[in-house]
């Protein structure tokens, strides 16, 4: 009977969290700053793109914040009443964003219903000059989240999606200004506002069923259970690969377990230890649990058996 644990971290991984953290935090200053121009400027011209897209920078400054909160309260060691620490809360934060992002999207679409009944007077001139503002302002943040690890960080992620679908909201509140400025076409404003709410629906849409699926703890994307399975199993000695189970703590440290039965002749260190090399090496997973027996005394469960 065997028992191993390896968890180990590297120093890419102590740099991309450093990174993540300076990314949120100045873009969280960055937002938060214009957030108030843009309010401000909204209610002065009376333009609903420029207030969704203000309501928006608004969910952004809370995401951005709760982001960079959640990552240095992840960073809290791990207690007796809490054994992984604090690194969950970063996928709950996520979670959190992308249900933000879905109710402004509906807030947006409930103001742009009425404003389709009654279209206001916008003054386009101060909402184009604020909404090109604006733009410059969330592509200086998108590109500060890009030095981030977005692509591996489901919560750095969230923040960047926050971003790029504000963005999106000051593209379209350009757009609306252009066409009521040349054309008057008042209509432009609820318009422009409602393909932005559903970008909006979108990305907090699929940012909530990333989190949901790593709070369910199902198998990391990009891991093949079968393939990691075959890999074990291909060490020699190795008659059985079972109880295998894989999910992810948070978007960066996926988890791994499993029972191995060997032959009689098998060394039990030599094939622990093969293990978890293939698990470092080919799939890269630093935290893993195995359990190495015997074949002919079999796992011992309560039924005597495992599946």
């Amino acid at each position: 009977m065997g028992h191993h644990h390896g968890h180990s971290h590297g120093h890419g991984h102590s740099h991309s969290h450093t990174n993540n953290k300076k990314a949120l935090l100045w873009s969280f200053i960055l937002i938060a700053s214009f957030m108030v121009v843009e309010v401000i400027g909204g209610l002065l011209t009376n333009s609903l793109a420029l207030l969704s897209d203000a309501g928006h920078m608004l969910s952004d400054a809370a995401a951005l914040g709760l982001s960079f909160f959640a990552i240095k309260l992840g960073e809290r060691k791990a207690s007796s009443t809490k054994t992984f620490g604090y690194k969950r809360f970063e996928i709950i934060a996520a979670a959190l964003n992308g249900l933000t992002l879905i109710l402004i999207s509906f807030y947006i679409f409930y103001e742009a219903y009425h404003r389709f009944l009654t279209p206001p007077k916008v003054q386009s001139i101060g909402m184009l000059a604020i909404s090109v503002a604006g733009l410059l302002v969330n592509i200086v943040a998108a590109w500060i989240l890009m030095s981030g690890d977005k692509d591996d960080n489901l919560n750095v992620k969230s923040a960047f999606l926050h971003v790029i679908g504000d963005m999106l909201g000051s593209v379209g509140a350009i757009l609306a200004a252009l066409m009521i400025m040349f054309f008057g076409w008042g209509l432009a404003d609820p318009i422009a506002s409602i393909i932005v709410a559903i970008l909006i629906m979108i990305s907090g849409w699929r940012v909530i069923r990333e989190t949901f699926h790593v709070l369910m703890e199902g198998t990391p994307r990009h891991l093949d259970l079968d393939i990691i399975r075959k890999s074990l199993q291909s060490i020699p000695h190795v008659r059985d690969v079972h109880d295998v189970h894989t999910w992810s703590l948070t978007s960066e440290l996926p988890m791994f377990s499993c029972h191995i039965s060997m032959e009689a002749e098998g060394n039990h260190d030599q094939i622990l230890h093969q293990a978890q090399t293939i698990l470092h090496d080919e799939f890269h997973i630093e935290h893993s649990t195995i359990q190495v027996e015997h074949i002919e005394k079999g796992c011992p469960s309560k039924h005597g058996t495992c599946n």
